[in-house]
């Protein structure tokens, strides 16, 4: 009997290691798919992974609120052939920008800021901008004033005129993280305008920056410390940080590029010790289940398991089209919502997408969006900048496997 218990209670930790690491529910026939042509994507990424395009992938599908699929293939890291797992921690770069903007509605149904302030009432710093007026060579730029301030609704569709990236003089930010956020938001303030607020599109790093600054100041608490209080702790994304903590780095994917047609890792550090920049725009990591929560609250209209983060109306004003016949969008037939690429014409359905879908990718080939109509959420995790191919071989893959 003393030896059937002390049996047990050794198996205890194996036990409760099992049971936290177990995945979602997997239910095809719930969600209405396919579970034969679900089998196809692991085996296509896979593939990819024997072909050598990548080191290895996480692919998740969800329909109807129901996990349809959830697939590891391939490594972790090749070098030590540590393989690929479920709840792998990825790097997922710009697909952070929706969630600073989930954080800036947040603020904006409490009443603490509107869509249509200035950015320089809640930042100082930012009046007096400047904006472009003609370049003469390589230096020399004509100076004018603006028409009007930037709003934060201009920050969310990358229509403020704000430049692509850090200027000159912080350009290593994004590798070195040596300057905290109000300091990087400070030094973005002093540059002048690409082009008028409203009148075109540029894709702004230092834009979705600015929002996060702007949580910091009305929230009065750092930029991450909001993300986890109001958004990460109520949907369950335990494994979903701006700096990650030591007993997380195990999990956390390696980064390659393919260089003449061979996978090199990148020398860059993936736990960015001692960052100080939180990144606003791309600095999360996370993973594919704790994705798939936050896209299935916008897929509900902003609730999830029991706890609401935003109105459904907040959630149909971030994913209606805002730039309306702007050339906007990383791709023909695109245009942005806040801080949400939407597809608004035929052209953008390449990947068998609805009009009206609406997501965001990521620098190292990562992918997530949310097809309204066809009740569907799909995230794709890799570590490999330009992974187009593989990215759009799940897309089509999924919608395909829509039964009924």
């Amino acid at each position: 009997m003393t030896h059937t218990i002390v049996n047990c209670l050794l198996l205890l930790p194996l036990a409760f290691q099992l049971l936290v690491a177990a995945p979602a529910s997997i239910d095809p026939g719930r969600a209405g798919m396919d579970a034969e042509r679900l089998a196809r994507i692991p085996a296509r990424m896979k593939a990819f992974v024997d072909k050598g395009t990548i080191a290895g992938s996480v692919t998740l599908v969800t329909r109807r609120g129901a996990v349809a699929a959830l697939d590891a293939v391939g490594y972790q890291d090749l070098e030590t052939k540590r393989p690929m797992r479920a709840d792998s921690i990825f790097q997922i770069m710009s697909m952070t920008k929706p969630v600073t903007a989930v954080g800036i509605m947040i603020l904006m149904e409490e009443g603490r800021l509107g869509l249509g302030d200035p950015v320089e009432k809640h930042l100082p710093e930012f009046r007096g901008l400047w904006v472009i007026e003609s370049r003469e060579g390589d230096k020399a730029r004509n100076l004018k004033r603006p028409p009007r301030p930037i709003t934060v609704r201009d920050l969310m569709t990358h229509t403020s005129g704000m430049a692509g990236g850090p200027p000159e003089g912080i350009r290593d930010l994004f590798t070195t993280f040596h300057k905290t956020l109000a300091e990087a938001v400070a030094i973005y303030s002093q540059q002048p305008l690409e082009f008028e607020p409203g009148t075109k599109w540029l894709y702004s790093n230092p834009g979705i920056a600015t929002l996060g600054r702007i949580i910091e100041v009305i929230a009065d608490q750092p930029y991450e410390r909001f993300l986890e209080e109001r958004i990460f702790r109520p949907l369950g994304m335990k494994d979903s940080f701006l700096f990650p903590p030591p007993d997380k780095h195990d999990r956390i994917a390696s980064l390659y590029r393919l260089e003449e047609g061979k996978l090199k890792k990148s020398p860059a550090d993936i736990y960015r010790k001692g960052a100080r920049y939180s990144m606003p725009e791309g600095g999360m990591y996370s993973t594919a289940s704790d994705l798939a929560a936050f896209y299935q609250m916008m897929l509900n209209g902003g609730a999830y398991q029991g706890k609401r983060i935003l109105s459904r109306a907040s959630v149909e004003t971030m994913t209606a089209l805002h730039t309306g016949e702007l050339t906007a969008g990383h791709s023909p037939g695109m245009g942005f919502g806040l801080a949400w690429e939407v597809v608004r014409q035929p052209l953008g359905m390449l990947r068998m997408m609805s009009i009206g879908s609406y997501g965001h990718g990521g620098a190292f080939g990562t992918h997530g969006w949310v097809d309204p109509k066809r009740e569907l959420v799909g995230v794709f995790l890799v570590q490999r900048p330009g992974a187009n191919e593989e990215k759009a071989a799940f897309q089509s893959m999924a919608a395909a496997a829509i039964a009924e």
